[in-house]
């Protein structure tokens, strides 16, 4: 049903829609192929605390932004390309949050939760099935690895790390690129590079430095053998805050999908 949609109009007005809220501070949407699958509103899990934010699923991306004022303008724009994407299922939790699930890619994850049980099913199916149909068609295998989703601030009152530094006004709260955890500045003064994350290494804890240190060792060590043993055979070697939501709280928007080509 979504390559009947490809070329309506329909399609290309809601399209159209979806780019004037976002305004001159988003980037164009409408491109050849792209379909507007669904969209809704979602609580996003960040550092500091959730926050709801306005998402549109497309047939081959994810894109979610600040909501300013709902259904008429949105801002800080983020696009995730659906090949990258991994979801998995949180556990409700009875004193929290509950119809959550994670949303993985190599660079940057986190997670989300729905208003109901049925609202997280269709969200996670429609983008599931949006992923499978990109991979299938484009030949290409799914994103093994992903980067580690962050615990919230909220979370840890004193570093996970050496689990005695208290953190306060001073002693402020870091985050390991690499596991996610909540550490203090002396058990994360050590930085790696994450190729899939950033082009300059990053902050990462003393325990995941180790690990990282560790493999690029031994994973040298094996370069060396395998050169060493090219030579004595006479072979030739060989020669990468959010800003603070605006307006009232919102109640959260059923995903829309009915017209677009899904049945729920």
């Amino acid at each position: 049903m979504v390559d009947k949609l490809v070329n309506s109009e329909a399609n290309a007005r809601r399209i159209a829609m979806v780019e004037s809220c976002f305004g001159s501070s988003g980037q164009p949407l409408a491109v050849p192929g792209r379909v507007l699958v669904g969209e809704g509103v979602l609580t996003k899990m960040c550092r500091k605390k959730p926050k709801t934010r306005q998402f549109y699923l497309f047939n081959d991306i994810l894109v979610y932004g600040n909501i300013i004022i709902n259904k008429k303008k949105y801002n800080k724009q983020h696009i995730i390309p659906l090949e990258e994407v991994k979801l998995e299922s949180i556990e409700d939790d009875p004193r929290g949050y509950q119809h959550g699930w994670l949303i993985k890619t190599a660079s940057k994850s986190f997670a989300v939760y729905a208003a109901t049980p049925v609202e997280k099913g269709e969200w996670m199916a429609h983008i599931n099935k949006c992923i499978d149909d990109l991979l299938r068609k484009s030949g290409k295998k799914a994103v093994a690895e992903h980067a580690a989703v962050w615990v919230p601030d909220g979370k840890a009152h004193v570093c996970m790390h050496c689990e005695k530094s208290q953190f306060t006004l001073i002693n402020r709260r870091h985050h390991c690129r690499k596991c996610g955890a909540v550490v203090c500045g002396p058990c994360s003064n050590k930085r790696f590079l994450l190729p899939s994350q950033s082009s300059k290494p990053l902050r990462v804890c003393l325990r995941c430095y180790d690990v990282l240190s560790g493999a690029k060792a031994n994973n040298l060590a094996d370069s060396a053998h395998k050169s060493n043993n090219q030579d004595s055979s006479g072979e030739e070697d060989s020669d990468d805050d959010d800003e603070a939501q605006k307006g009232q709280d919102m109640a959260h928007d059923v995903f829309k999908s009915h017209c677009l080509g899904y049945a729920c």
